[in-house]
């Protein structure tokens, strides 16, 4: 029982020795490199919660109406049926004649892109007698038609599932 006794003691003894015991600046900066390492680990190996497509619209004529941001994946529909073809629909105010649409969660793909200046916000594009709008509009790769709309094929361009930043200016 007495040599227990003693083993126990000089376990005690290490323990508590105020020779090997670290001294309390020393724990304080290893705990403040431990949690600064686990904080730039966790910033450095960080992606964007949600990537996606971000659409910056230029030109916009004034803070009037809305725009509606139209994302198709296939010519059905493109560009005149957006509200019944598109993949993705994103209407939104415009403030301080600037716009900006976010698309996430989109998958990687093929796709087209259509933007309108609804100024009476009655959900198209108002065109005269003739067929030309008289609203503004845009297209994916700044596509222009010869006579009407660009084709599916003008305006597409690859997206492959990270962040894209897209500017389109709208023509009036």
């Amino acid at each position: 029982m007495n040599g227990s006794i003693n083993r126990m003691s000089a376990v005690v003894s290490i323990v508590k020795d105020p020779e090997r015991e670290v001294p309390m600046g020393v724990r304080r900066v290893a705990l403040f490199a431990v949690l600064m390492f686990v904080n730039l680990s966790a910033v450095a190996f960080a992606q964007a919660p949600c990537p996606g497509i971000h659409v910056k619209i230029l030109n916009i004529e004034n803070s009037t109406g809305t725009v509606a941001c139209a994302l198709f994946e296939s010519p059905v529909g493109f560009p005149t049926e957006f509200l019944h073809s598109a993949t993705n629909v994103m209407i939104i105010k415009i403030r301080k004649a600037q716009a900006r649409c976010d698309f996430e969660d989109i998958p990687p793909g093929m796709y087209a892109m259509v933007v309108i200046h609804d100024a009476n916000m009655n959900g198209k594009l108002d065109t005269n007698l003739l067929g030309i709008p008289k609203e503004g509009y845009g297209f994916s790769n700044d596509a222009k038609g010869l006579i009407g709309a660009p084709s599916f094929s003008a305006a597409s361009f690859t997206y492959d599932g990270q962040n894209i930043d897209l500017t389109m200016s709208l023509h009036y």
